[in-house]
């Protein structure tokens, strides 16, 4: 039974997700069955400086990106080892850690994408079987290079037919499909606002965008962006939320609890507009989701004003059945998927899907460094 420790760094900026899961399979490739079971898992808060550092990141010179690409890579390996220890953990049980790292560029239309975090570093903290740099190969034949969750979604979580993460930025996933793409800017958008005009992380339960009221304006400014014409496969980079989209909320003199009503709304039109997206594309009526499940996770499943919002719209809309999961699902999915993402890697096995990003063919990515 293989156990992995997956690491994964979202566009939200809350911390560093760690989860040691062991994997499990019957029958044989590529139809096996997984299962999984996270034996423990966390959050490590980033510290002032650190989210300070990687979210300025972009505006470094080479030499020093390249020193924070090896410096974030050290101290993602000593984040390994404290949580290594913490939970009384034996070195050789662990099969390999599997990092996702930080996104800095993300420029898929130019060949490109950028996660730092040297694997290398990583390994040599640790002592351990590395694998990272997930997304390169897939962007190296034409794909978008996300999502690449995915591929641990369709094995992983065969009881929904519908995933929504709604991290930094949101994404979605129809399994039977197999397709997936970037929907809209979602915590690093709501979070950005809470911190600049309440001095608070998060937007706790919705308790500031809940007293707000729907600003049609700006609602409309938002849903006229050009990146919600494009059909899929699609991306988005951070630099979407932060230049464009960020921008325009500030820009009028609304109540800032208007501001974060308007952008949940936002947020459940797009995811909305998402589904109905693909319904049209694949030529379908919108009962094909009557009565399936759909999965929400990420930091804003944590949301309950937005978790309401977005259950009553799906259900209203669609009859999607939309249900609450295991804490450790919502909070820690992403970290699961890498520690996957990383197994099918060594044991040489498509780890990202070209329905999914558009590539000319599905890929096995990751980078493999042996200590």
């Amino acid at each position: 039974m293989p156990r992995v420790i997956g690491l994964m760094s979202g566009s939200a900026l809350d911390g560093l997700d760690i989860a040691c899961v062991d994997f499990s399979s019957v029958g044989a490739y590529p139809t096996e069955k997984w299962a999984f079971n996270i034996v423990h898992a966390e959050t490590i808060p980033y510290s002032g400086d650190w989210a300070k550092t990687l979210s300025t990141a972009t505006e470094l010179d080479a030499r020093s990106y390249l020193l924070l690409h090896t410096s974030y890579g050290h101290y993602l390996g000593r984040c390994v080892n404290d949580f290594i220890a913490k939970y009384n953990l034996k070195l050789d049980d662990i099969d390999l850690v599997a990092s996702h790292g930080h996104t800095v560029f993300h420029e898929p239309w130019n060949g490109m994408t950028g996660q730092i975090g040297d694997g290398a570093a990583i390994s040599a903290e640790t002592r351990l079987l590395v694998v990272n740099d997930l997304r390169s190969m897939d962007v190296a034949y034409g794909g978008q290079g996300a999502p690449i969750v995915p591929i641990g979604e369709i094995h992983l979580f065969n009881e929904y037919r519908l995933l929504l993460n709604i991290g930094g930025i949101a994404n979605i996933t129809d399994r039977k499909y197999q397709i997936a793409f970037d929907i809209c800017p979602a915590n690093r958008m709501l979070n950005k606002l809470v911190q600049q005009h309440f001095n608070k992380e998060y937007d706790e339960n919705g308790e500031y965008s809940s007293k707000g009221t729907v600003n049609e304006i700006l609602l409309n400014k938002l849903n006229q962006l050009d990146y919600y014409k494009k059909t899929y496969p699609k991306s988005l980079s951070n630099s979407f939320g932060l230049n464009i989209v960020y921008p325009l909320l500030e820009s009028d003199s609304i109540d800032i609890h208007d501001t974060l009503r308007t952008y949940i709304e936002h947020i459940v039109q797009q995811t909305s507009n998402a589904i109905q997206l693909i319904i049209e594309n694949e030529k379908q009526d919108k009962s094909v989701y009557a009565k399936c499940k759909i999965l929400i996770t990420g930091g804003g499943a944590h949301n309950k004003f937005l978790f309401q919002c977005l259950k009553s719209k799906l259900e209203e809309k669609f009859s999607i059945e939309v249900e609450y999961p295991d804490v450790n699902v919502v909070d820690f999915k992403e970290a699961l998927i890498m520690a996957f993402i990383g197994l099918l890697r060594i044991q040489n096995k498509t780890n990202v899907l070209a329905s999914v990003t558009g590539a000319k063919i599905d890929s096995i990515g990751g980078a493999v460094w042996r200590s």
